[in-house]
């Protein structure tokens, strides 16, 4: 059982470690040794315990919509209002704390830049079907309210990709209105 215990914790690591690693550089120019050298293992390791780079990199985009859908969870447990929409704010600013971490932010966007590779757009479309669940489940919210919180959190991603919130100018306050992050 130790055993067992020791290879779960090691990949909960390898994948905190791909998280990190990826969010960097992307799918396509991470190779496997740099995340080893993150986790502080071998390479042969991180073999052992995923199926190539891919089932790796595969491994990280399901943990970072994990976190996205406990975040989300907890920000609708922690709502006061319990109505749809304010359920969808409580979630919303559970998202906008959450992403303070550029690496998850990071990870998504090099995902979606990665799709072009058939199982990460399977996992993305996984991820994103586990979001969406959520959101229709604890908040009873609308298609259509659903869909602008969807929206509104691809916003979110912009402004806190490019820092928009630091840019002078009308175009990016039209952006940046109305949205709070950590």
């Amino acid at each position: 059982m130790a055993v067992r215990s020791t290879a779960e914790a090691q990949r909960a690591l390898v994948v905190a470690s791909a998280t990190r690693v990826f969010a960097r550089a992307g799918y396509h120019a991470t190779p496997v040794t740099a995340v080893a050298a993150d986790a502080g293992i071998s390479p042969a390791y991180v073999f052992r315990l995923f199926d190539g780079k891919l089932g790796l990199f595969l491994a990280a985009v399901d943990h970072c919509y994990a976190r996205v859908v406990e975040a989300l969870t907890s920000g609708a447990e922690q709502a006061s209002d319990r109505s749809p929409a304010g359920l969808l704010e409580a979630m919303g600013l559970a998202y906008a704390h959450l992403i303070t971490d550029r690496d998850l932010l990071m990870l998504q966007v090099h995902a979606q830049s990665a799709s072009d590779v058939p199982e990460v757009r399977d996992a993305l479309r996984r991820g994103l079907a586990s979001v969406v669940g959520t959101v229709d489940q604890l908040t009873g919210a609308g298609p259509d309210e659903v869909q602008r919180f969807m929206a509104w959190g691809q916003l979110c991603h912009l402004v806190v990709m490019a820092d928009l919130d630091e840019v002078p100018g009308s175009w990016a306050s039209t952006l940046t209105q109305g949205i709070r992050h950590f």
